[in-house]
Parts: structure tokens; sequence; C-alpha cells
């Protein structure tokens, strides 16, 4: 029961920074927009700072769904496990009556 509520505080965690740079993607991208016109004429060292910060969000957005699939697995394989261990543990008392 402690386990699962762990495994759920994580995911929520997971879940909001998900969120939070899904969000900074999306403001990234629309004020890229509007930003890239304006820094044409400021030169191309704005552009490529934006384009850096733009690709390490997208870098850390994909860290985070990997943990999220690592977490999800992990909690799969301890159900598994403990299903294993119900079964053998059935078919000990089967096999002792």
């Amino acid at each position: 029961m402690e386990m699962e509520t762990k495994d759920d505080s994580l995911k929520s965690q997971i879940a909001i920074r998900c969120a939070k740079a899904a969000v900074l993607l999306s403001s990234l991208k629309t004020s890229q927009n509007c930003n890239l016109r304006a820094t044409i004429d400021h030169g191309n060292e704005e552009r490529e700072i934006m384009k850096r910060a733009i690709t390490d969000l997208k870098i850390e957005l994909a860290k985070e769904r990997r943990k999220a699939k690592r977490i999800k697995l992990c909690g799969f394989v301890g159900l598994v496990m403990v299903l294993l261990s119900l079964w053998s543990f059935c078919l000990l008392l089967a096999t002792k009556y």
C-alpha cells in the first residue's frame, strides 16, 4: 500500500514536470515566431540562444518521458514478481496437502 502511494506521488511529480516542460516548449515556440522576426535585426546570436534553449527543453522532455516509461515498467515487473511468488506459494501448498 505504501509502495503504491510512493509510485502515485512519483507519477504525479513526473506528470507535473512533463507538463511544465510542454508549457515552456509551447511558450517558447509561440514567442520564437515573434522573436525570430525581431531577432533578424539583432543578429544570429539571439536566434542561436533561442534554438539551444528549445533543444535543451526537448531533451529534458524526452528524458522525463523515458523516466515515466521506466517507472511503469518497474511497477509492472514488481506486479509480475508478486503474482509469481503467490502462484509458487499456492503450488507449494497444493503439493503438501
